[in-house]
């Protein structure tokens, strides 16, 4: 891929990677043992720079694009999905701010973003409103110059971690997607209350949490975009940006799932030989490593896309997303098989690989929900030929 990258490319693609050898491989699984925040893994993140890198230069970020944040996050889940999920979820949290936000939101929170001083969390998701984010119960009301939010969110990822939330909310149920608006939730704000952590069967470092808010009184200056009735249109556009650096996650977690396998095969000895020497292992491999490298060229078209400022990315963003997840999960199931019954062992860490890599089918928009995105586009392109 070195032809294919620009220097910048690189330079962040090696950059992230030794912050993943250094920090993450020697404690991912201990962390995902215990369950605990990766704080150590966030202030090397910090001082390497990486943090809040696709925030704008002129609000402290670098200014990176989607494209270096992808690579970033694929070395990252390349050697722990939980970390890759951590990172990047403030990229979620913030997008909105960053595609909606007023001038004065941005240079009120994107700098604390920008610098990690912040972690910031996306509360869109509730118990009645997954996949249907216009269904959403969480009501709003305007009272002066402040709205009262009530509600529950679930599947909060990032938390317990964040200190800062985006949060969505309809101020008018009657008008479905047209009365969802977001707005700026700082944690200290009275009225918001962190609620039950989720058990979950990977990503396991990474807190996610329900989020109550009872008479949560929100200034009105930290209504997002300044106006009632955008955040639907908020919402979609940072999910078409968000996907396809989680189908960079589902990437990177394919790519060490192979790592492992071809490290294993090639020293795992049967009948007087490497297995990696037999051809029904090598099909495998082969198949398995042709899909890792699809997804990739992928994941890196559709952020391309967004970085040259194409107008609608949402099949390519969806593609990238469905395609580079599942592989993720195939891949790493595969290579569970290849390790035998040690791949059923937690002693071995491939095991980990198919945890992680299950829930980047789910969220972000299930891949059921990506096919009918992407087969509406494919009709509406055909109507318009």
């Amino acid at each position: 891929m070195d032809e294919l990258f620009t220097k910048e490319n690189i330079y962040y693609r090696d950059l992230a990677r030794e912050v993943a050898e250094k920090y993450v491989r020697p404690i991912a699984a201990e962390l995902d043992r215990t369950g605990e925040y990766p704080w150590s893994v966030i202030g090397a993140l910090k001082e390497s720079g990486l943090m809040g890198m696709w925030v704008p230069k002129e609000y402290g970020g670098a200014g990176a694009g989607l494209l270096n944040l992808c690579i970033v996050c694929e070395e990252m889940s390349r050697v722990c999905g939980g970390i890759g999920c951590t990172y990047v979820v403030n990229a979620l949290g913030s997008f909105p701010i960053i595609l909606g936000g007023t001038e004065e939101q941005k240079q009120k929170y994107l700098p604390e973003i920008a610098s990690g001083r912040k972690l910031i969390a996306f509360c869109l998701s509730e118990k009645n409103a997954g996949s249907d984010a216009g269904s959403l119960q969480t009501r709003a009301e305007k009272d002066g110059d402040t709205y009262i939010i009530n509600g529950d969110k679930k599947w909060t990822t990032n938390g317990a971690a964040a200190s800062l939330y985006t949060v969505f909310a309809t101020v008018n149920p009657d008008r479905g997607t047209r009365g969802v608006t977001a707005f700026i939730v700082e944690r200290e704000t009275a009225g918001f209350e962190l609620g039950k952590r989720e058990d979950l069967m990977g990503i396991r470092c990474v807190p996610v949490n329900e989020t109550h808010f009872k008479n949560c009184r929100v200034p009105a200056a930290d209504l997002l975009g300044g106006a009632e009735g955008r955040g639907f249109k908020h919402a979609m556009m940072t999910l078409d940006v968000a996907r396809p650096f989680v189908a960079a996650q589902g990437l990177g977690i394919a790519q060490g799932a192979l790592d492992l396998a071809l490290e294993y095969t090639k020293n795992r000895q049967q009948f007087g030989q490497s297995i990696s020497s037999f051809q029904g292992i090598q099909f495998m491999l082969a198949d398995m490593a042709t899909q890792v490298e699809a997804s990739r060229q992928l994941v890196y078209a559709a952020a391309r896309a967004v970085d040259a400022g194409v107008k609608d990315v949402s099949k390519i963003s969806a593609m990238s997303k469905v395609f580079a997840t599942d592989t993720a999960m195939k891949v790493s199931t595969d290579a569970v098989q290849l390790f035998g019954g040690y791949g059923f062992c937690r002693d071995y860490p491939i095991e980990k690989y198919m945890r992680d890599a299950k829930i980047t089918q789910i969220y972000e928009g299930t891949n059921q929900i990506q096919r009918m995105v992407i087969g509406r586009a494919l009709i509406r392109e055909g109507a318009s030929a």
